[in-house]
């Protein structure tokens, strides 16, 4: 044996590739616990008992939001009560609204519990989703229409308001909500309709919403700040808007044959 050999007597393939597969694996297991920290741990809806997680739930981390707040995660929360049942005493089984599914967020009313703070712009740190009467600076191009004081129409037919204002986002320079005043049969107030659940119709002067009754425009989740939109607000309306195609009109949860 000649001396300074030292790899003459191993098999340096071999031992690389043994190297990559435990370097693999400790990635594949740091990654797993890593995904953790958000929307865990998964609990059954038949049994609120902790589960076995492998890899464990990793220790938490800080993190510094653009705004300056700081979330932790992964963090306590509370199991999620609905309002349904099960329609069948047996897991996999679909789920049945005990209530008013728009209000309940049952379904595909369902919406994430979100902050409940604005959604603020990069540039200058205030809202970025505000009505046009807070942002003198903005206004609707003149080739475009004006939907205010048109008149906003039901899938029933019925009148549920007219628009009163237009909401813009100030970072991406397009409508997102349309501002209702609602008629005095439905209660009078303001709600918001999301821009994508209205169909303009310029020559009649009306917004159809095909999504909701009249009637169904009175508990529409209201604003806790007239002029200012939260996250967890467009969450709701969305959710309301969305379980809308389902729940919006009599018949539709039943079988077309």
């Amino acid at each position: 044996m000649s001396y300074g050999a030292v790899l003459a007597h191993f098999d340096v393939a071999q031992i690389t590739i043994y190297v990559f597969w435990g370097f693999f694996a400790a990635l594949i297991w740091y990654l797993r616990r890593e995904d953790h920290r958000e929307g865990y741990p998964l609990v059954p809806d038949y049994n609120h008992s902790d589960p076995i997680m492998i890899p464990p739930m990793p220790s938490p981390k800080k993190f510094i939001t653009g705004d300056g707040h700081v979330v932790e995660a992964p963090r306590p929360e509370k199991p999620e009560t609905f309002a349904a049942e099960r329609v069948l005493p047996w897991a996999g089984a679909p789920f049945e609204p005990t209530g008013n599914p728009l209000v309940d967020g049952v379904g595909p009313a369902a919406y994430a519990n979100r902050a409940d703070v604005p959604d603020y712009a990069y540039d200058d740190g205030l809202p970025k989703i505000v009505p046009l009467r807070s942002a003198a600076e903005f206004f609707l191009a003149y080739e475009d229409t004006d939907p205010r004081g048109f008149a906003v129409i039901g899938n029933d037919g019925k009148v549920a308001g007219e628009i009163v204002d237009v909401w813009i986002d100030r970072a991406e320079y397009i409508i997102r909500y349309l501002e209702v005043g609602l008629v005095p049969a439905l209660g009078g107030g303001r709600v918001i309709l999301p821009s994508t659940f209205a169909k303009i119709k310029n020559k009649l002067g009306v917004i159809q919403c095909n999504f909701l009754r009249a009637d169904h425009f009175a508990t529409v989740p209201k604003l806790r700040n007239p002029d200012i939109i939260t996250l967890l607000e467009e969450d709701k309306i969305m959710g309301y808007y969305g379980g809308g195609q389902l729940y919006g009109k009599i018949g539709r949860l039943e079988p077309i044959l």
